[in-house]
């Protein structure tokens, strides 16, 4: 099997995976997933769409991770991941898609507004 490549992004985060046969080693940005990653709670969420098809030592996976915050990060690297799983194996689409893991959440931040403090506040209003 080659390698194989997909990309995931959400809010300003973009994951960029490189899928080969291997031994299960997840490398993200060249560390380790629980060096990259110390809490458990976003190292499961990763782990998520491999669990659910059982191939969690199949697979070494490198990752490039930029931009975002860790939770953006980490939801990015597992739509990353799921594309990739459905590169390999197209019939494993359905049970990812019916999770939820191939959908893109496209929430972002609401840009500020000039002459506002933030995208909807307002400034205090004083009639005199």
């Amino acid at each position: 099997m080659e390698v194989i490549n997909a990309i995931g992004r959400r809010k300003s985060a973009v994951a960029r995976v490189y899928l080969s046969e291997g031994t299960g080693k997840i490398t993200i940005n060249k560390k380790d997933l629980t060096e990259f990653f110390p809490s458990a709670i976003l190292q499961y969420v990763v782990k998520q769409p491999l669990q659910l098809l059982g191939v969690e030592g199949q697979y070494d996976i490198k990752a490039n991770l930029d931009g975002g915050g860790f939770t953006g990060q980490s939801q990015a690297l597992r739509l990353a991941i799921a594309r990739a799983l459905v590169k390999v194996n197209a019939e494993d689409k359905k049970a990812l898609k019916h999770q939820g893991f191939l959908t893109r959440d496209s929430r972002t931040v609401e840009r500020k507004k000039p002459g506002q403090p933030k995208a909807r506040a307002h400034f205090q209003f004083s009639k005199r």
